[in-house]
């Protein structure tokens, strides 16, 4: 991808974002959405939205 040292080319070339930088916030994302669901999970949120279909009306 030689677009992507293009984009930081005003940084000294220590300075730059490796490709280990970019790996390691892309596991602390995941990292933090699944902490998310975790959190809300407890209230049944998830179960109740997604997995439970409304009782028909009479």
């Amino acid at each position: 991808m030689a677009g992507d040292v293009g984009m930081f080319k005003f940084l000294k070339p220590k300075s730059r974002p490796h490709p280990v930088d970019i790996q390691a916030a892309a596991l602390w994302g995941v990292a933090a959405g699944t902490t998310a669901l975790w959190v809300v999970q407890p209230f049944n949120w998830i179960k109740k939205t997604f997995f439970e279909t409304p009782e028909p009306e009479k």
